[in-house]
C-alpha cells in the first residue's frame, strides 16, 4: 500500500479510541504490544528479533480485531514503519555513510552509481525480498548519494521492472503456477526466455531517464555491461534451475560484472552531483 493510499484509507476508517467502552482497559489493551516485547525480553529472556516479532503480531491483532484498523492498513503501516526504523538505523550506526562511502570508492560517477544501486543492488533485494523493498533501500540509498527524492523513488521504480518477474524468490511465477495448475519450472522457463531482452533494454531506459541520450552514450559500455550480466544469467537459471534465485544470482553477477568492468574502464566525461557533465 503506498503512502497516498495509506492517507485515503486513514481518513476514511473513523479512529475509535475507547473499543472496550472504558478507557482504563482499552489504555490497558493498547499497552499490549509493548508489555508483550518488554516481557518477552525481561522476562522470557527471548531474543530481540523473536520479541520484536511478537510484539508486532500483537500489534497488528490488536489493531485489526479490537481497534477496526482495516488489515491493509495495518500492514502498510507497519511496513512503512519498518522501513523508517532500517533508515535511521543505519544512519545512526553509521552503515549508511559507510555504504555510500563504498559506492564513491568504486565510481564518483552519478550515471554509474544509479546503475549500481538501483539496477544491479535493487534487483538483489527485489529477488530476496520483493514487495517494495528494493524500491525503498535503493531509493534511500541514491538520496544519500545526491539524487533528489523524486527522481531516487522514480528511478527506483524503473530499475525494479527488470527483476520483478522473479521476485521475492519466485513469489510471481510460483502463484501463476498455483492459480494455472501449469508446470512450475515450464513457466520459469517461459518468461525467463522472454524477460533477457528487457532485462538489457531496462538499464539503458534507465540511465536515459536520468540523463538523456548524451548520457547514455557515455557510458553505453558500462550498461551494457550491467544488462548483459544480469540477463544472461537470468535465461540460464530460469531454465536450468527455476524461479528462484533468478534475481539474486543475476544480481549479484551483473554488480560483479560491472564493479571488476569499471576497473579497467571509466568514461571520459564524468557525471557530477549537480546532473551535469564535468
Amino acid at each position: 500500500m503506498t503512502p497516498a493510499a495509506l492517507a485515503q484509507t486513514a481518513h476514511s476508517w473513523p479512529q475509535v479510541y475507547d473499543p472496550l467502552g472504558n478507557r482504563l482497559l482499552s489504555t490497558l489493551l493498547a499497552a499490549l504490544p509493548v508489555i508483550v516485547l518488554l516481557g518477552t525480553l525481561a522476562w522470557l529472556k527471548l531474543r530481540a528479533h523473536t520479541a520484536a516479532l511478537l510484539g508486532l503480531f500483537t500489534a497488528l491483532a490488536v489493531a485489526v480485531l479490537v481497534f477496526g484498523m482495516p488489515v491493509g492498513m495495518a500492514l502498510g503501516t507497519a511496513a512503512f514503519g519498518a522501513m523508517m526504523f532500517l533508515y535511521q538505523l543505519t544512519v545512526q550506526r553509521g552503515l549508511f555513510t559507510i555504504l555510500r562511502e563504498s559506492l564513491t570508492a568504486v565510481t564518483r560517477d552519478q550515471r554509474l552509481q544509479l546503475l549500481l544501486v538501483a539496477f544491479c543492488f535493487g534487483a538483489f533485494f527485489e529477488g530476496a525480498s520483493g514487495f517494495g523493498t528494493p524500491v525503498a533501500v535503493s531509493g534511500a540509498i541514491l538520496m544519500g548519494l545526491g539524487f533528489s527524492p523524486l527522481a531516487a523513488s522514480g528511478l527506483s521504480l524503473i530499475a525494479n521492472t527488470a527483476p520483478v518477474a522473479f521476485g521475492a524468490l519466485g513469489t510471481p511465477i510460483i502463484a501463476l503456477q498455483s492459480v494455472t495448475d501449469l508446470d512450475l519450472r515450464a513457466l520459469s522457463a517461459m518468461a525467463g526466455r522472454q524477460l533477457p531482452i528487457f532485462s538489457v533494454i531496462v538499464p539503458f531506459w534507465l540511465v536515459w531517464a536520468f540523463a538523456g541520450w548524451r548520457g547514455v552514450l557515455g557510458i553505453w559500455p558500462a550498461v551494457l555491461v550491467a544488462g548483459g550480466a544480469f540477463a544472461v544469467p537470468q535465461f540460464l537459471i530460469s531454465n536450468l534451475h527455476g524461479p528462484w534465485l533468478v534475481d539474486v544470482v543475476s544480481a549479484l553477477i551483473s554488480m560483479g560484472a560491472v564493479t571488476l568492468f569499471l576497473r579497467v574502464w571509466r568514461p571520459r566525461q564524468h557525471w557530477g552531483a549537480d546532473g551535469k557533465e564535468a
